[in-house]
């Protein structure tokens, strides 16, 4: 493969990775308007953003080590396939029980941007697989911040409806780019499904390591995703019918974090990944500290969002960066084990935003966050987070 071509091939996996992530994250914006279509309470809407991150965590639990097994260009192609029919009966579902369900499924089929790194790495020419790996992490963490913008400012001016179909026929487009892109790989794991899943409790038992940094990982997402699940409800009190579009703008404003995520890598590498994760989780307390501090006022939380995203993403890229180079071999796999941790703890992070939403308003969600990017600090320092601390056979 020439130069030229790779480059070509990683900016179209760090955009399919952006793109397809996205499905898991329009509806945050977007809960205030479902919520007025189908007449439900905020309470009951949350439900959405909570079953897509389930969904897409057990995706990831019993897709994602497929990427070890099966030949990776046949499995995307069709996820993205059915990617596209989840998002389209989502935007069509007439009722809101059924909604609740294909949320689950929209989830479910949107673990394409996780078998991307690995693919990333194994394409890259010698000496370039960290910097492949990082533009399409980058590629990802972008879709994650641009979905709300998009999902808030699209949403508010075409309807919630229209988000969806459009993204379902993106989908589709993303499959022929990629289908006549990659190569075909061969897998690395010749034996049963069963016995590629049962190797997940085998290599999460064998490292320490990612047992650390995965739940590290789950309580910063974890913050991260009770913020951006009850924002809108915020906004709602504050702004009313403009609610949508303001969530969708800041989460531009917070795409400024992200800029710095392509660097961790290279941060890593020179500072140590414990320096990285014990900044980026002060980074993320110090938001939930001024968004508490403040009250909410919406001229605090622009620079509180900005801290936010970037704590979370360098974190993030950091702690996936050293996860990947545990055991080549099993990447997709170790991925599988990093990813899901890291989800449940997303998937926990927008049920108890809710929740506490609910009872405790705005004090209480910046509390909640306080406390869970507290915890995250408070295990890795207990832990000695750093390589050889936690050692590969426990």
């Amino acid at each position: 493969m020439t130069a030229r071509r790779h480059r070509q091939l990683v900016w179209l996996m760090a955009v399919t990775a952006g793109a397809v992530v996205a499905n898991n994250y329009y509806n945050q914006p977007l809960l205030s308007e479902i919520a007025t279509d189908f007449k439900a309470s905020d309470r009951s809407v949350a439900m959405i953003a909570t079953l897509t991150q389930v969904g897409y965590a057990l995706g990831l639990l019993f897709l994602l080590p497929l990427g070890d097994m099966v030949e990776r260009r046949r499995i995307l192609s069709v996820l993205l396939a059915v990617s596209s029919a989840m998002l389209v009966c989502f935007a069509l579902a007439p009722g809101f029980p059924l909604l609740l369900g294909l949320a689950f499924l929209v989830g479910f089929s949107s673990t394409v941007p996780q078998f991307l790194p690995p693919i990333a790495a194994r394409l890259a020419p010698k000496g370039q697989s960290g910097r492949s790996v990082g533009f399409v992490m980058g590629g990802l963490l972008m879709g994650i911040i641009l979905s709300r913008f998009v999902g808030g400012v699209f949403g508010g001016a075409f309807g919630w409806r229209a988000v969806y179909l459009t993204s379902a026929g993106l989908m589709i487009v993303l499959l022929i780019l990629l289908r006549r892109s990659l190569p075909v790989m061969a897998p690395t794991f010749t034996g049963s499904y069963r016995r590629l899943l049962s190797s997940l409790a085998e290599l999460f038992l064998h490292h320490g390591r990612l047992r650390l940094l995965a739940f590290v990982a789950a309580l910063q997402f974890g913050a991260f995703a009770l913020f951006w699940t009850t924002i809108v409800f915020h906004f709602e009190r504050e702004l009313r019918h403009e609610a949508s579009t303001a969530v969708g703008l800041l989460a531009l404003i917070g795409a400024v974090g992200v800029l710095a995520a392509p660097m961790a890598g290279r941060l890593t590498d020179r500072l140590g990944t414990p320096l990285i994760i014990s900044a980026s989780g002060a980074l993320m307390a110090l938001a939930f500290m001024i968004m508490g501090v403040s009250g909410g006022a919406i001229l605090w939380i622009i620079p509180a969002v900005v801290l936010l995203d970037l704590g979370m993403q360098v974190g993030h890229v950091s702690s996936m960066s050293e996860v990947l180079q545990l055991d080549p071999e099993a990447s997709s796999r170790l991925n599988t084990i990093y990813m899901v941790i890291r989800f449940c703890g997303a998937a926990l992070g927008t049920f108890l935003g809710a929740q506490t939403w609910h009872f405790f308003g705005w004090t209480g969600v910046a509390a909640l966050g306080v406390g869970m990017t507290g915890l995250a600090l408070v295990i890795a320092a207990a832990s000695r987070i750093a390589p050889g601390a936690a050692t590969d056979h426990d």
